[in-house]
C-alpha cells in the first residue's frame, strides 16, 4: 500500500514538472512573438514614404501622444530606353546608346537635385489620419466624369458666335439625335433645363454641358457616344409635340399652304384647331401684320392647343431674341351655329380640318373672297365623296380644282463599302472580250495598292454609290381638296 502512494506522487511530480516545463516555452514564444510584433510596429511605411514611431517612456498605450516621421523619397521614373538597355550587357549596348543614358541620367540628377533626399517632416497623427480619410474618400482618376454624366470640362469654353447667332439658353427646344449606319437611333426633343439631364439608352448628358455650347453640335455621353443637338424646327416641333388628335403633317400643310397662297398680311380662318399643327403654320405664313382665327368645337382639343402654340412662342423668343407674332386667335365654338363669330368678317383663304366639313361650307363661304381658296384635308377618300357630293346638293359657289394624295418615298443614298470598311473602287468597263486578261491584271494591280492615299482619300467620282428606298416610309396621311369661290 505504501509502495502504491509513494509511485502515485512519484507520477504526480512528473506531470507537474511537464506541465511547469511546457508552460515556460509558451511563455517563451509568447515573448518573441511580442517583441516582433512590436518591431513591425516600430516601422510603418505608406506608398514609399516610412513612418517612425517614437513610443512615449512614460506611457506607450497612449497612441495621441505619438509622434510620427515623415521621410519621403522621390525616384524619378525610368524611361523606355532606361528600361530596355538595362536589360542588356553593358558590352552589348551601341556608343550611342550609352550617350543617351548618360544624358537621362543627368537630367534625372538635376530633378533630384532640387529636392533633397532624406527630408523628415514632422506629422501628427491626426494629419495621417485626416490624409488617409482624405485619400479613402477622394473619387478614382475618371470617376468625377462619370459621377457628373457628361465628359465635358467644367471650365465653359468661349464660342465665337457668328452676326445674328445666339448660344444655347435654358427654355429653348433642342432635338438630340444619333445616327448609325445612316439610320436615326434616337431623337427626342426637350427642353433646356438648369441640372436637369438628357438621358437614352446611349448614356447621360448634362443640360449644364449644353448650355452656352453653339446649335449643330456633337456632344459625348457618359459612355463616350455622339449625340446631336440641336435646335427645333418648326416641323420637328410639329412632329414631337404632344398632341390631342392627328396633327396636319408639314408635307400636307405646305401643300395646303400654296393652294390657298397665304401671303404675309392675309386674315385666314382655320376650323379644327386639333393640336394646333397648322394653326402654327398659318401664324408663321401670315406674320406679324396677318391674322389667323382658329375655331373648334371639343374643349380639351381647344386647350391642347392653346398649349402648343404658347410653348412655341416661348421658346422662339429665347431663340431669336424677338417674340413670335400673336396673331392667332382661339375660339371654342361650333362654325355651324357661330354665325355671330363670323359677322363682319371677310377671309383671304379657309383651312377645314373636319370630319364632315361639307356642313359647315354654307355658314363660311359667305364671308370667303371671290376667287379665294378653301383647302380641305380629309383622312379618307369617304369624306372626299360626301364633300364633293355635299356641294353639289347644296348649290354654293364653289369649283373643285383638284383632289390629291401627297405621298413622301425617303431615300437612301451612301458611297459602297467593302466588309473591313473601306471604300469601293470604279471599275472600268471592258468593252472587247478579248480585254479580259487585261482586266484581270489590272484587277490585280489594284488589290496590291489597296493600302495607298488615293485608297484612304479617293479622288472625286472614283467611288460607286448605292442609291435605294429607304426601308423606313411614311405611309399614307390625307387627302387635299382644293375649292375655289367662284361669282355666278
Amino acid at each position: 500500500m505504501a509502495l502504491k502512494v509513494a509511485l502515485h506522487r512519484l507520477a504526480f511530480t512528473h506531470r507537474t514538472l511537464t506541465i511547469w516545463a511546457s508552460s515556460q516555452g509558451h511563455s517563451r514564444h509568447r515573448d518573441l512573438l511580442v517583441n516582433l510584433t512590436e518591431s513591425v510596429r516600430d516601422t510603418r511605411t505608406f506608398s514609399g514614404a516610412a513612418v517612425m514611431r517614437n513610443d512615449n517612456k512614460e506611457g506607450s498605450s497612449d497612441y495621441s501622444r505619438l509622434s510620427t516621421k515623415v521621410t519621403t523619397r522621390k525616384r524619378r521614373p525610368l524611361s523606355p530606353l532606361e528600361r530596355i538597355s538595362g536589360l542588356l550587357p553593358q558590352d552589348a549596348l551601341s556608343p550611342e546608346v550609352m550617350q543617351l543614358r548618360e544624358q537621362e541620367s543627368d537630367k534625372g540628377a538635376d530633378i533630384q537635385g532640387s529636392v533633397p533626399n532624406g527630408t523628415q517632416v514632422e506629422v501628427g497623427d491626426e494629419d495621417i489620419a485626416k490624409k488617409s480619410e482624405h485619400e479613402a474618400h477622394s473619387p478614382p482618376v475618371g470617376a468625377e466624369e462619370s459621377d457628373t454624366g457628361s465628359v465635358h470640362h467644367r471650365e465653359k469654353q468661349v464660342w465665337a458666335a457668328l452676326p445674328g447667332e445666339r448660344l444655347l439658353t435654358c427654355g429653348e427646344l433642342l432635338v438630340a439625335e444619333y445616327r448609325r449606319k445612316k439610320r436615326v437611333e434616337f431623337r427626342k426633343m426637350f427642353q433646356l433645363q438648369t441640372g436637369a439631364r438628357l438621358e437614352s439608352s446611349w448614356g447621360v448628358i448634362l443640360h449644364n454641358d449644353i448650355a452656352g455650347q453653339p446649335a449643330g453640335r456633337f456632344l459625348k455621353t457618359h459612355r463616350g457616344v455622339p449625340i446631336f443637338i440641336r435646335r427645333a424646327s418648326l416641323e420637328d416641333y410639329v412632329l414631337c409635340m404632344k398632341r390631342g388628335p392627328a396633327i396636319a403633317y408639314p408635307k400636307d400643310a405646305a401643300s395646303m399652304l400654296m393652294m390657298m397662297d397665304v401671303t404675309e398680311g392675309d386674315c385666314v380662318l382655320e376650323s379644327g384647331s386639333g393640336s394646333g399643327a397648322m394653326s402654327l403654320f398659318l401664324s408663321k405664313a401670315v406674320g406679324s401684320k396677318g391674322s389667323v382665327l382658329s375655331v373648334e368645337v371639343r374643349e380639351d382639343h381647344h386647350r391642347r392647343a392653346v398649349l402648343n402654340y404658347n410653348r412655341w412662342r416661348t421658346s422662339w423668343s429665347l431663340r431669336r431674341g424677338e417674340e413670335w407674332p400673336d396673331n392667332v386667335q382661339f375660339h371654342q365654338a361650333d362654325l355651324c351655329t357661330a354665325s355671330s363669330l363670323l359677322a363682319g368678317r371677310g377671309f383671304h383663304a379657309v383651312a377645314l380640318d373636319l370630319i364632315n366639313p361639307h356642313l359647315v361650307l354654307p355658314t363660311l363661304i359667305p364671308h370667303l373672297h371671290p376667287g379665294a381658296v378653301c383647302a380641305v384635308y380629309l383622312a379618307n377618300i369617304t369624306q372626299v365623296i360626301d364633300l364633293l357630293e355635299g356641294v353639289r346638293c347644296s348649290t354654293l359657289p364653289l369649283l373643285c380644282e383638284r383632289v390629291i394624295e401627297l405621298p413622301l418615298r425617303e431615300w437612301l443614298v451612301a458611297p459602297a463599302l467593302q466588309k473591313d470598311g473601306r471604300y469601293c473602287n470604279k471599275k472600268a468597263q471592258i468593252l472587247d472580250e478579248n480585254l479580259s486578261q487585261d482586266g484581270e491584271a489590272s484587277e490585280e494591280s489594284d488589290k496590291e495598292d489597296l493600302t495607298t492615299e488615293e485608297d484612304l482619300n479617293p479622288p472625286f467620282g472614283s467611288i460607286p454609290y448605292i442609291a435605294r428606298p429607304h426601308p423606313e416610309q411614311m405611309s399614307h396621311t390625307a387627302f387635299l381638296v382644293k375649292l375655289r369661290k367662284c361669282v355666278q
